[in-house]
């Protein structure tokens, strides 16, 4: 099931509207973001797809900080939620979601957060291990992604020098995990769930477009608590073939 970014090629005319309360965000106050999902200026229902009604992931323009949240449905059909943005700048606000009867969407909203801090360089250089409460998370393929060809992420998980396996972990939002990758330059994003693989607790299996560096993360759930690992990789570019389909993406631009 992929997403596909809103585009007038697509049949379905979705406008998604984005609303904040206060309409200046300051960082570090919270803020309240709200959604309308409209055809025809008129909120539209919205199937459940991995048991929310919509997924949001928000990052800030250095993708450094990355947030995955579900805003809840209102009486007039609309959804909200609540936010605290820790620094000024930039954020990038990925929303997906399932018209009723319809493909899967994703729309992609900017808002600006007034105040101080928010100017510290992101360091982009390639990270292929993240130490999460206590578990070493390493994408063990990290150094070998490449554009134009279906490929794997090879994700371990070790803990306590225990190499956990796939029933070590539990399901969170009805997948093994959850996993959003987004470009630096373009911003281009992309939401994978994994499938399973005796050989790694967490295997998902891709297709990029672009070569270039992406941050990636990678959400799973032990013991009723979720771990946000993340990582940086720099993807080269493949020789372009004529069945490079990917598997379980959600594209975006």
């Amino acid at each position: 099931m992929d997403l596909v970014p809103i585009s007038d090629e697509n049949s379905v005319k979705i406008d998604v509207k984005l609303l904040t309360d206060p309409q200046t965000i300051k960082a570090g106050t919270a803020a309240k973001l709200i959604f309308a999902f409209q055809e025809n200026n008129k909120n539209i229902p919205l199937d459940i797809s991995h048991e929310m009604k919509v997924h949001l992931m928000v990052v800030d323009e250095n993708l450094s900080w990355f947030r995955h949240i579900h805003p809840k449905e209102q009486a007039d059909g609309s959804y909200s939620i609540m936010e605290t943005f820790p620094d000024s700048g930039k954020y990038l606000l990925f929303s997906d979601f399932k018209p009723h009867g319809a493909a899967p969407l994703v729309d992609k909203k900017e808002i600006i957060v007034s105040g101080s801090g928010g100017n510290d360089k992101m360091d982009f250089s390639t990270k292929f291990v993240s130490l999460v409460d206590g578990y070493t998370v390493t994408l063990e393929n990290g150094d070998d992604l490449k554009t134009n060809r279906s490929q794997p992420l090879e994700i371990s998980v070790v803990k306590d020098g225990k190499k956990l396996t796939e029933n070590d972990i539990e399901p969170y939002l009805a997948a093994t995990a959850h996993i959003a990758m987004i470009s630096k330059e373009e911003k281009e994003f992309l939401h994978i769930h994994p499938v399973s693989d005796k050989r790694f607790p967490i295997y998902a299996e891709t297709h990029i477009k672009k070569a270039g560096i992406y941050r990636i993360w990678v959400e799973f759930q032990t013991n009723g608590k979720i771990h946000t690992a993340d990582f940086t990789v720099h993807t080269k570019a493949g020789e372009t073939t004529k069945n490079a389909n990917g598997h379980h993406d959600h594209h975006a631009h």
